[in-house]
């Protein structure tokens, strides 16, 4: 598949889904979204990301290397870190928000952008050399898309 094409699927895969909640699997940013038709949707994010609502992060990649106060050397693998607790707010916070993604705007060097409702956008970052996987957008069950255009 050429990347023109990868790009379309991605655009039509999020346009008008629901972001439901973040959280991580390791290192890995995970949003779960519901698309427009019903469809069961992941973002999978292993390059650096952020999630902005009215110009401010809410949430960031980075926030998983900082240790929530109180938590031991093991947060990273207990879910102990900043970015743990600020998920969990922000998933009370799209619980009753609901954003649907409006638009989805791809950019050079694999540049992923989510714009919803409410405020809310989801950006990504794509920021190592070579041919490792950044991102990848999902249907459970179907078909994968991702950056770069074929290593998905």
């Amino acid at each position: 598949m050429d990347a023109d094409t990868e790009q379309e699927n991605v655009r039509r895969l999020l346009t008008g889904a629901e972001i439901r909640s973040v959280g991580r699997a390791a290192g890995m940013g995970v949003l779960e979204l519901t698309g427009a038709h019903g469809e069961d949707l992941g973002l999978h994010l292993q390059c650096a990301f952020r999630i902005v609502r009215d110009g401010q992060v809410v949430l960031g990649s980075r926030d998983m290397s900082y240790v929530r106060d109180g938590a031991g050397d093991d947060a990273f693998d207990t879910f102990g870190t900043l970015y743990d607790d600020r998920a969990a707010i922000l998933n009370r916070v799209l619980a009753g928000a609901r954003p649907t993604v409006r638009d989805v705007h791809q950019g050079a060097a694999g540049a992923l952008t989510l714009e919803a409702a409410h405020g809310f956008s989801v950006q990504a970052f794509p920021d190592r050399s070579g041919g490792e996987e950044a991102w990848r957008a999902l249907v459970r069950g179907g078909p994968h898309y991702g950056y770069p255009p074929g290593v998905v």
